[in-house]
């Protein structure tokens, strides 16, 4: 079948990709962009990492205008999909037809629940006492910059990066935080090893970590307080959540194409041959299994194959999965390659001229290699290359590193 017309459901990362990927495979037909958010595409990873560090303006998130000339329908969200028919179902009525689709439609920061300050469509305050922020939008990162400004005390749930990320920048403005986790922060996403790093220099910054169990909201006067499953109380000025995020797959319910409520694509970002999806809604496989990795240069990656898949079919080249994340705050700075978390002390290391310089890499269990750089000047390129080299290689001159230095 040839494709005319095609749909990208999301404006974030994954659609903007997608878009530019269709028209970079040859796709010239007529293409149609369906965003929620009422913004183009902007960096969500700036809004955790420079947010409470920059200026005013928030410029960091900003990215380039788009280059695709879609038709871009913003502020409107997609409510349904009908397969057989080839249509997507708008907000408020209105129906796309389509040749093809791509699902890029994100996902959505998960809350502790009744009480939370909610939002509406695209980002908007509804009515209500502040009791939790969340930070996934540009209008959360603009309230929780405000929020901090009169330098608050702060509770901080969740010890993951965005957790760690927003922690880091509230102590930097002189805010007194405590971050809520139940294991080593990091520790899930990273291992032990590089959560210890992180969280020894976290603490010396002035950081409080309190685990406890699951955290529930409670009312307390003009602040928050948090009561812990061991019966410990929190209480503080503000509270931001950090405890995940959830896929925006309500809208295709009903359309026969989740499994046990996700959404799972082929090699080739492909559920059928008419429809594609790339970025934090899908599940896709891996060499550590069929994952949802919700990470900004993991969609940009997905999205990029997906749109291949959609236009070539088989002929695509599949999925090569490779990780890439990076993560910033008390001090250090963290770029890492491969798949995390990584087991035990590291194969290699290589301290750098300072003492939180350090250049790593594990041997993992499948095969693969992960390797990490803290506070290290190394091109994610020569990276790449070390978490793919054996220990021999390690030694070869080609691979090593320039002089490290701190960043």
């Amino acid at each position: 079948m040839t494709m005319r017309r095609i749909v990208v459901v999301g404006n974030g990362i994954a659609g903007l990709t997608a878009c530019d990927s269709l028209r970079s495979a040859g796709f010239d037909g007529e293409l149609t962009v369906v965003g929620a958010e009422r913004h183009h595409p902007y960096s969500r990873p700036a809004l955790s990492k420079a947010l409470l560090h920059g200026d005013d303006a928030l410029h960091a998130h900003e990215l380039p205008e788009p280059t695709h000339e879609a038709t871009e329908l913003l502020g409107v969200g997609a409510a349904g999909l009908d397969p057989d028919a080839r249509l997507v179902r708008l907000d408020g009525g209105g129906e796309l037809p389509y040749d093809g689709l791509v699902i890029a439609s994100g996902s959505r920061a998960k809350r502790l629940g009744p009480g939370a300050h909610q939002r509406g469509a695209g980002g908007a305050q509804q009515d209500g006492p502040v009791r939790e922020l969340t930070l996934r939008t540009i209008e959360d990162a603009i309230l929780l910059k405000e929020s901090v400004a009169s330098r608050p005390s702060v509770i901080v749930i969740g010890g993951g990066p965005l957790g760690m990320e927003v922690a880091s920048g509230c102590l930097h403005v002189g805010c007194e935080v405590t971050l809520v986790s139940d294991v080593t922060p990091l520790s899930h996403q990273l291992g032990d090893h590089l959560a210890g790093i992180f969280t020894s220099a976290a603490v010396g910054r002035g950081l409080r970590v309190v685990g406890g169990g699951k955290a529930r909201l409670a009312d307390h006067g003009d602040g928050a307080k948090v009561v812990l499953a061991d019966g410990t109380e929190l209480k503080a000025d503000l509270v931001v959540t950090a405890i995940g995020d959830e896929p925006n797959v309500d809208w295709l319910a009903g359309s026969g194409l989740l499994t046990d409520g996700s959404l799972r694509v082929d090699s080739r970002g492909r559920m059928r041959p008419d429809i594609a999806a790339a970025g934090d809604v899908a599940f896709f496989p891996t060499l550590r299994g069929v994952q949802r990795v919700p990470l900004w240069t993991s969609a940009i990656d997905q999205a990029k194959v997906a749109a291949v898949g959609l236009l070539q079919g088989d002929a695509a080249p599949e999925f090569n999965f490779q990780p890439y994340f990076w993560t910033e705050g008390f001090g250090l700075s963290l770029k890492a390659v491969g798949f995390t978390p990584v087991a035990g002390e590291p194969d290699y290391c290589e301290p750098g001229a300072e003492g939180e310089s350090l250049l790593l890499r594990w041997d993992n269990p499948d095969g693969s290699g992960t390797a990490a750089a803290v506070n290290y000047r190394i091109p994610v390129p020569k990276l790449r290359r070390l978490a793919d080299a054996g220990p021999d290689a390690l030694r070869s001159p080609a691979l090593r590193p320039p002089a490290p230095a701190r960043v």
